[in-house]
Protein backbone atom coordinates (compact mmCIF):
# COMPACT_ATOMS: atom_id res chain seq x y z
CA UNK A 1 0.00 0.00 0.00
CA UNK A 2 1.23 3.65 -0.75
CA UNK A 3 2.07 5.74 2.06
CA UNK A 4 -0.39 8.65 3.13
CA UNK A 5 1.70 11.76 1.16
CA UNK A 6 1.84 9.15 -2.40
CA UNK A 7 1.45 11.48 -5.45
CA UNK A 8 2.67 14.68 -3.26
CA UNK A 9 6.22 15.98 -5.60
CA UNK A 10 8.60 17.87 -3.50
CA UNK A 11 11.74 19.32 -5.26
CA UNK A 12 14.91 20.12 -2.59
CA UNK A 13 17.05 23.25 -3.11
CA UNK A 14 18.78 22.32 0.35
CA UNK A 15 22.13 20.89 1.93
CA UNK A 16 23.73 19.95 5.06
CA UNK A 17 21.22 18.97 7.12
CA UNK A 18 17.68 20.45 8.14
CA UNK A 19 15.98 20.97 5.23
CA UNK A 20 17.35 17.15 4.18
CA UNK A 21 15.94 15.49 6.88
CA UNK A 22 12.64 17.47 6.35
CA UNK A 23 12.67 16.02 2.63
CA UNK A 24 13.49 12.54 3.46
CA UNK A 25 10.81 12.22 6.68
CA UNK A 26 8.71 13.32 3.36
CA UNK A 27 10.18 10.61 1.75
CA UNK A 28 8.96 7.94 4.41
CA UNK A 29 5.52 9.43 4.06
CA UNK A 30 5.60 8.39 0.30
CA UNK A 31 6.08 12.03 -1.54
CA UNK A 32 8.46 11.86 -4.91
CA UNK A 33 11.67 13.98 -3.35
CA UNK A 34 13.72 15.30 -5.89
CA UNK A 35 16.70 16.57 -4.82
CA UNK A 36 18.99 19.38 -6.64
CA UNK A 37 22.24 19.40 -6.19
CA UNK A 38 25.05 21.28 -8.03
CA UNK A 39 27.33 19.62 -10.31
CA UNK A 40 30.17 18.72 -7.46
CA UNK A 41 27.01 17.52 -4.70
CA UNK A 42 25.65 18.86 -2.15
CA UNK A 43 28.91 19.48 0.57
CA UNK A 44 27.62 16.96 3.12
CA UNK A 45 28.68 14.37 0.51
CA UNK A 46 32.51 15.24 0.94
CA UNK A 47 32.16 15.30 5.22
CA UNK A 48 33.70 11.69 6.69
CA UNK A 49 33.54 9.96 2.98
CA UNK A 50 32.81 7.01 2.44
CA UNK A 51 33.64 7.01 -1.42
CA UNK A 52 34.62 9.73 -3.65
CA UNK A 53 31.45 10.98 -3.71
CA UNK A 54 29.29 9.51 -0.59
CA UNK A 55 29.66 9.92 3.19
CA UNK A 56 27.78 8.38 6.42
CA UNK A 57 26.15 12.07 6.83
CA UNK A 58 24.70 12.50 3.76
CA UNK A 59 22.66 8.59 3.74
CA UNK A 60 21.58 9.78 7.25
CA UNK A 61 19.59 12.79 6.04
CA UNK A 62 19.33 11.92 2.35
CA UNK A 63 17.05 8.35 2.17
CA UNK A 64 14.36 7.75 -0.06
CA UNK A 65 15.26 10.47 -2.56
CA UNK A 66 16.34 10.92 -6.24
CA UNK A 67 19.02 13.11 -6.70
CA UNK A 68 19.41 15.50 -9.74
CA UNK A 69 22.79 17.52 -10.51
CA UNK A 70 22.10 21.04 -11.63
CA UNK A 71 24.21 24.49 -12.06
CA UNK A 72 21.43 26.61 -10.84
CA UNK A 73 23.84 29.40 -12.78
CA UNK A 74 23.11 28.18 -16.61
CA UNK A 75 20.42 28.83 -18.87
CA UNK A 76 19.94 25.10 -18.92
CA UNK A 77 18.85 25.64 -15.00
CA UNK A 78 15.96 27.96 -15.93
CA UNK A 79 14.61 25.47 -18.82
CA UNK A 80 14.50 22.79 -16.55
CA UNK A 81 13.10 24.40 -13.48
CA UNK A 82 10.57 26.32 -16.36
CA UNK A 83 9.31 22.24 -16.19
CA UNK A 84 10.03 21.08 -13.28
CA UNK A 85 8.08 23.48 -10.71
CA UNK A 86 4.58 23.46 -12.21
CA UNK A 87 4.85 20.08 -11.48
CA UNK A 88 5.69 19.98 -8.15
CA UNK A 89 3.56 20.37 -4.78
CA UNK A 90 6.46 21.25 -2.72
CA UNK A 91 10.07 23.12 -2.66
CA UNK A 92 11.77 22.92 0.08
CA UNK A 93 14.52 25.02 0.73
CA UNK A 94 17.53 26.38 3.39
CA UNK A 95 20.10 28.52 1.56
CA UNK A 96 20.68 31.80 3.48
CA UNK A 97 17.65 34.41 2.02
CA UNK A 98 20.06 36.47 -0.72
CA UNK A 99 21.31 33.02 -1.82
CA UNK A 100 18.16 31.39 -2.27
CA UNK A 101 17.27 34.82 -4.81
CA UNK A 102 20.80 34.76 -6.86
CA UNK A 103 19.80 31.26 -7.66
CA UNK A 104 16.96 32.00 -8.64
CA UNK A 105 14.61 29.60 -6.42
CA UNK A 106 13.34 32.31 -4.32
CA UNK A 107 9.77 32.12 -3.68
CA UNK A 108 8.64 35.08 -6.21
CA UNK A 109 10.37 33.01 -8.60
CA UNK A 110 9.06 29.86 -7.75
CA UNK A 111 5.31 31.26 -7.75
CA UNK A 112 5.37 32.56 -10.22
CA UNK A 113 5.50 29.08 -12.13
CA UNK A 114 3.22 27.40 -9.75
CA UNK A 115 0.76 29.92 -8.04
CA UNK A 116 -0.06 26.38 -5.93
CA UNK A 117 3.75 25.34 -5.11
CA UNK A 118 4.27 25.23 -1.10
CA UNK A 119 7.57 26.52 -0.63
CA UNK A 120 8.87 26.10 2.74
CA UNK A 121 12.30 27.96 3.56
CA UNK A 122 14.31 27.35 6.26
CA UNK A 123 17.14 30.24 7.14
CA UNK A 124 19.21 30.66 10.38
CA UNK A 125 17.92 33.71 11.80
CA UNK A 126 14.81 34.86 9.97
CA UNK A 127 14.63 37.33 7.04
CA UNK A 128 14.23 40.36 9.31
CA UNK A 129 16.65 41.72 12.37
CA UNK A 130 20.32 42.47 12.33
CA UNK A 131 21.19 38.65 11.70
CA UNK A 132 19.07 37.79 8.96
CA UNK A 133 22.04 38.07 6.42
CA UNK A 134 24.17 35.84 8.34
CA UNK A 135 24.98 31.72 7.87
CA UNK A 136 23.91 29.81 11.00
CA UNK A 137 24.81 25.89 12.13
CA UNK A 138 24.24 23.86 14.93
CA UNK A 139 26.72 24.69 16.93
CA UNK A 140 26.34 28.79 16.16
CA UNK A 141 22.44 28.50 17.15
CA UNK A 142 23.27 26.41 20.37
CA UNK A 143 26.07 29.35 21.58
CA UNK A 144 23.02 31.94 20.84
CA UNK A 145 19.93 30.61 22.05
CA UNK A 146 21.49 29.77 25.38
CA UNK A 147 21.37 25.80 25.12
CA UNK A 148 25.11 25.66 25.54
CA UNK A 149 25.93 27.71 28.29
CA UNK A 150 22.79 25.93 29.84
CA UNK A 151 25.01 22.43 29.39
CA UNK A 152 27.66 23.90 31.96
CA UNK A 153 30.70 21.95 30.28
CA UNK A 154 33.75 23.38 29.06
CA UNK A 155 37.05 22.04 27.75
CA UNK A 156 39.83 24.25 28.09
CA UNK A 157 38.10 27.08 29.37
CA UNK A 158 35.54 27.59 26.45
CA UNK A 159 31.89 26.12 26.41
CA UNK A 160 30.92 23.03 24.75
CA UNK A 161 28.56 22.14 22.60
CA UNK A 162 26.26 19.24 22.15
CA UNK A 163 27.94 16.77 20.11
CA UNK A 164 26.27 13.60 20.22
CA UNK A 165 23.57 15.12 18.25
CA UNK A 166 22.63 18.27 16.00
CA UNK A 167 19.96 18.63 18.19
CA UNK A 168 18.69 22.21 16.19
CA UNK A 169 19.13 20.64 12.71
CA UNK A 170 17.43 18.15 13.32
CA UNK A 171 14.32 19.67 15.21
CA UNK A 172 14.53 22.21 12.36
CA UNK A 173 14.25 19.32 9.72
CA UNK A 174 11.26 17.78 11.74
CA UNK A 175 9.39 21.27 11.93
CA UNK A 176 9.72 21.87 8.61
CA UNK A 177 7.97 18.10 7.46
CA UNK A 178 5.12 19.62 9.91
CA UNK A 179 5.52 22.64 8.57
CA UNK A 180 4.62 20.85 4.86
CA UNK A 181 1.82 18.65 5.98
CA UNK A 182 -0.05 21.47 7.27
CA UNK A 183 0.49 23.63 4.26
CA UNK A 184 -0.83 20.23 1.95
CA UNK A 185 -4.01 20.25 3.95
CA UNK A 186 -4.90 23.89 4.03
CA UNK A 187 -4.67 23.99 0.18
CA UNK A 188 -6.53 20.67 0.09
CA UNK A 189 -9.65 22.55 1.15
CA UNK A 190 -8.60 26.30 0.08
CA UNK A 191 -6.63 25.23 -3.44
CA UNK A 192 -4.33 28.11 -2.42
CA UNK A 193 0.06 27.50 -2.14
CA UNK A 194 1.54 30.24 -0.14
CA UNK A 195 4.79 30.36 1.94
CA UNK A 196 5.60 28.96 4.87
CA UNK A 197 8.89 29.86 6.77
CA UNK A 198 10.90 28.41 9.96
CA UNK A 199 14.57 29.32 11.42
CA UNK A 200 17.16 27.49 13.49
CA UNK A 201 17.23 29.99 16.00
CA UNK A 202 13.60 29.96 16.83
CA UNK A 203 13.85 26.17 16.93
CA UNK A 204 16.62 26.35 19.70
CA UNK A 205 14.92 28.66 21.55
CA UNK A 206 11.37 26.18 21.04
CA UNK A 207 14.00 23.38 22.48
CA UNK A 208 14.74 25.31 25.63
CA UNK A 209 11.33 24.82 26.72
CA UNK A 210 10.85 25.57 30.72
CA UNK A 211 14.32 27.30 30.53
CA UNK A 212 13.21 29.75 28.07
CA UNK A 213 10.05 31.44 29.99
CA UNK A 214 9.60 34.53 32.33
CA UNK A 215 7.06 34.96 34.45
CA UNK A 216 7.48 38.67 35.21
CA UNK A 217 6.74 38.88 39.42
CA UNK A 218 9.17 35.96 39.57
CA UNK A 219 11.75 36.75 37.31
CA UNK A 220 12.22 40.10 36.14
CA UNK A 221 14.59 41.46 38.71
CA UNK A 222 16.55 38.59 38.92
CA UNK A 223 16.75 38.77 35.06
CA UNK A 224 17.87 42.43 34.91
CA UNK A 225 20.19 41.58 37.70
CA UNK A 226 21.73 38.89 35.77
CA UNK A 227 22.14 41.03 32.57
CA UNK A 228 23.76 43.68 34.54
CA UNK A 229 26.00 41.15 36.11
CA UNK A 230 27.22 39.93 32.63
CA UNK A 231 27.73 42.71 30.85
CA UNK A 232 30.15 44.14 33.86
CA UNK A 233 32.01 40.20 34.10
CA UNK A 234 32.68 40.34 30.19
CA UNK A 235 33.97 44.02 30.33
CA UNK A 236 36.19 43.78 32.74
CA UNK A 237 37.66 40.53 31.01
CA UNK A 238 36.51 37.73 33.13
CA UNK A 239 36.75 34.54 31.62
CA UNK A 240 34.43 32.41 30.46
CA UNK A 241 34.91 29.19 32.66
CA UNK A 242 35.10 31.79 35.50
CA UNK A 243 32.29 33.69 34.58
CA UNK A 244 30.55 30.22 34.22
CA UNK A 245 31.27 29.54 38.19
CA UNK A 246 30.12 32.69 39.22
CA UNK A 247 26.79 32.79 37.02
CA UNK A 248 26.00 28.98 38.59
CA UNK A 249 26.71 30.22 42.17
CA UNK A 250 23.85 33.09 41.42
CA UNK A 251 21.44 30.39 39.78
CA UNK A 252 22.09 26.75 42.01
CA UNK A 253 20.97 23.58 41.20
CA UNK A 254 18.37 22.00 43.71
CA UNK A 255 20.59 20.41 46.00
CA UNK A 256 20.63 16.22 46.16
CA UNK A 257 19.00 15.25 42.82
CA UNK A 258 19.13 11.36 42.99
CA UNK A 259 15.94 10.69 41.19
CA UNK A 260 17.00 11.98 37.24
CA UNK A 261 20.02 11.16 37.01
CA UNK A 262 22.79 8.11 35.58
CA UNK A 263 24.09 5.69 38.37
CA UNK A 264 27.01 3.60 38.45
CA UNK A 265 26.31 -0.18 39.67
CA UNK A 266 28.32 -3.38 40.56
CA UNK A 267 28.87 -4.17 36.28
CA UNK A 268 27.61 -0.97 34.23
CA UNK A 269 25.61 2.34 34.76
CA UNK A 270 21.66 2.64 34.19
CA UNK A 271 19.56 5.62 33.95
CA UNK A 272 16.83 6.26 36.48
CA UNK A 273 13.98 9.43 35.49
CA UNK A 274 11.12 9.82 38.28
CA UNK A 275 9.64 13.08 37.64
CA UNK A 276 6.80 13.11 39.78
CA UNK A 277 6.43 12.75 43.51
CA UNK A 278 4.95 9.54 43.58
CA UNK A 279 8.02 8.29 41.62
CA UNK A 280 10.56 10.06 43.43
CA UNK A 281 9.12 8.33 46.97
CA UNK A 282 9.04 5.17 45.09
CA UNK A 283 12.81 5.43 44.56
CA UNK A 284 12.90 6.45 47.94
CA UNK A 285 11.52 3.45 49.51
CA UNK A 286 13.51 1.36 47.02
CA UNK A 287 16.57 2.70 47.95
CA UNK A 288 15.35 2.85 52.05
CA UNK A 289 16.05 6.23 52.12
CA UNK A 290 14.45 9.64 53.50
CA UNK A 291 14.53 13.21 51.92
CA UNK A 292 14.07 16.38 53.90
CA UNK A 293 12.51 17.89 50.76
CA UNK A 294 9.22 16.37 51.49
CA UNK A 295 9.10 17.68 54.99
CA UNK A 296 7.20 21.31 55.56
CA UNK A 297 9.47 24.65 55.64
CA UNK A 298 11.92 23.18 53.15
CA UNK A 299 14.23 25.65 51.65
CA UNK A 300 17.09 24.05 49.39
CA UNK A 301 19.27 27.54 49.76
CA UNK A 302 19.79 26.54 53.48
CA UNK A 303 22.89 25.08 54.55
CA UNK A 304 20.95 22.05 55.98
CA UNK A 305 19.67 21.25 52.90
CA UNK A 306 23.13 21.58 50.72
CA UNK A 307 24.55 19.49 52.99
CA UNK A 308 21.86 16.79 53.64
CA UNK A 309 21.53 16.74 49.67
CA UNK A 310 25.12 16.22 49.31
CA UNK A 311 24.69 12.81 51.57
CA UNK A 312 21.63 11.75 50.08
CA UNK A 313 23.32 11.91 46.77
CA UNK A 314 26.73 10.16 48.16
CA UNK A 315 23.85 7.54 50.22
CA UNK A 316 22.13 6.70 46.51
CA UNK A 317 25.55 6.18 44.96
CA UNK A 318 26.55 3.80 47.44
CA UNK A 319 23.27 1.63 47.39
CA UNK A 320 23.71 1.42 43.56
CA UNK A 321 27.30 -0.18 43.48
CA UNK A 322 25.81 -3.01 45.46
CA UNK A 323 23.77 -5.15 43.09
CA UNK A 324 24.59 -5.21 38.75
CA UNK A 325 22.36 -3.65 36.55
CA UNK A 326 20.20 -6.56 35.47
CA UNK A 327 19.43 -6.62 38.87
CA UNK A 328 18.63 -3.23 39.73
CA UNK A 329 16.54 -2.97 36.24
CA UNK A 330 14.33 -5.89 37.59
CA UNK A 331 13.70 -4.53 40.69
CA UNK A 332 13.22 -1.08 39.57
CA UNK A 333 10.52 -2.72 36.68
CA UNK A 334 8.44 -4.65 38.94
CA UNK A 335 8.06 -1.18 41.43
CA UNK A 336 7.24 0.93 38.36
CA UNK A 337 10.26 3.06 38.39
CA UNK A 338 11.24 4.69 34.95
CA UNK A 339 15.46 3.50 33.83
CA UNK A 340 16.74 2.10 31.42
CA UNK A 341 20.42 0.73 30.88
CA UNK A 342 23.35 3.04 29.55
CA UNK A 343 24.32 1.99 26.32
CA UNK A 344 26.50 3.28 23.46
CA UNK A 345 25.28 3.41 19.68
CA UNK A 346 27.36 -0.26 18.70
CA UNK A 347 25.29 -1.63 21.31
CA UNK A 348 21.44 -0.44 20.04
CA UNK A 349 21.26 -1.42 16.40
CA UNK A 350 20.48 -5.08 17.68
CA UNK A 351 18.64 -4.20 20.41
CA UNK A 352 15.36 -6.39 20.77
CA UNK A 353 13.15 -3.23 21.36
CA UNK A 354 14.72 -1.68 18.75
CA UNK A 355 14.34 -4.82 16.22
CA UNK A 356 10.90 -5.63 17.66
CA UNK A 357 9.83 -1.82 16.62
CA UNK A 358 11.49 -1.90 13.38
CA UNK A 359 13.36 1.25 13.97
CA UNK A 360 16.24 -0.21 11.88
CA UNK A 361 15.99 0.14 8.70
CA UNK A 362 18.44 -2.42 5.78
CA UNK A 363 18.96 -0.82 2.63
CA UNK A 364 21.17 -0.92 -0.41
CA UNK A 365 23.46 1.83 -1.37
CA UNK A 366 24.60 2.11 -4.73
CA UNK A 367 28.09 2.80 -3.94
CA UNK A 368 28.97 1.54 -0.66
CA UNK A 369 26.47 -1.76 -0.84
CA UNK A 370 24.91 -2.79 2.36
CA UNK A 371 24.03 -0.54 5.07
CA UNK A 372 21.22 -0.34 8.05
CA UNK A 373 20.03 3.02 9.46
CA UNK A 374 17.19 4.67 11.48
CA UNK A 375 14.02 3.77 9.67
CA UNK A 376 10.65 5.58 9.68
CA UNK A 377 9.39 7.51 13.11
CA UNK A 378 5.97 5.79 12.78
CA UNK A 379 3.32 3.60 12.11
CA UNK A 380 0.25 4.03 9.86
CA UNK A 381 -2.17 1.19 9.97
CA UNK A 382 -3.82 2.18 6.44
CA UNK A 383 -1.16 3.89 4.19
CA UNK A 384 2.17 2.14 5.87
CA UNK A 385 5.75 4.03 5.53
CA UNK A 386 8.79 2.75 3.68
CA UNK A 387 12.16 3.57 3.69
CA UNK A 388 14.24 3.75 0.98
CA UNK A 389 18.10 3.88 -0.64
CA UNK A 390 19.49 6.93 -0.30
CA UNK A 391 20.94 8.41 -4.01
CA UNK A 392 24.22 8.68 -5.64
CA UNK A 393 25.05 11.75 -6.79
CA UNK A 394 23.13 12.56 -9.32
CA UNK A 395 21.80 8.96 -10.15
CA UNK A 396 18.43 10.54 -11.57
CA UNK A 397 19.31 13.02 -13.59
CA UNK A 398 18.18 11.40 -16.58
CA UNK A 399 15.54 9.61 -15.45
CA UNK A 400 13.81 12.87 -14.15
CA UNK A 401 14.65 14.97 -17.35
CA UNK A 402 13.47 12.42 -19.65
CA UNK A 403 9.75 12.62 -17.39
CA UNK A 404 10.12 15.93 -18.01
CA UNK A 405 9.73 15.64 -21.52
CA UNK A 406 14.02 16.29 -22.62
CA UNK A 407 15.34 14.53 -24.96
CA UNK A 408 18.42 12.36 -24.63
CA UNK A 409 20.56 14.79 -27.48
CA UNK A 410 19.06 18.03 -25.13
CA UNK A 411 20.33 16.15 -22.04
CA UNK A 412 24.22 15.30 -23.28
CA UNK A 413 24.58 18.64 -24.68
CA UNK A 414 24.02 20.13 -21.12
CA UNK A 415 26.21 17.63 -19.53
CA UNK A 416 28.95 18.50 -22.27
CA UNK A 417 28.48 22.00 -21.07
CA UNK A 418 28.69 21.91 -16.92
CA UNK A 419 25.32 22.76 -16.61
CA UNK A 420 24.28 18.91 -15.20
CA UNK A 421 26.52 16.51 -13.22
Amino acid sequence: MPGPLDGVKVVEFTEIIAGPFAGMLLSDMGADVIKVEPPWGDPWRGTQPISPTESRVFIAYNRGKRSITLDLTTEAARDILGRLIPQMDVAIVNYRPDVAAKLGVDYESLAALNPRLIYCENTAFGRQGPDSYRPGYDLILQAMSGIMTSESKTSNGVPVHVVSSPMVDTSAGICLAWCVCAALFHRERTGKGQKVETTLLGMAIALLGMRFVEVESLDRENFQATLESLAAMRGAGIPYDELLKIYESDHPVTPGNIYYRSYQTADGAISVGCLSDPLRQRLLDTLNLTDIRFDPGYDPRSEESVAFGAELVRQAEETFLQRTAADWLALLDERGIPAGPVRFIEEVFDDPQVQANDLVSELEHLEVGPLRMVGPLAKFSETPLEATHPPALGQHTGEVLEELGFGEGEIQEWRDQGALG
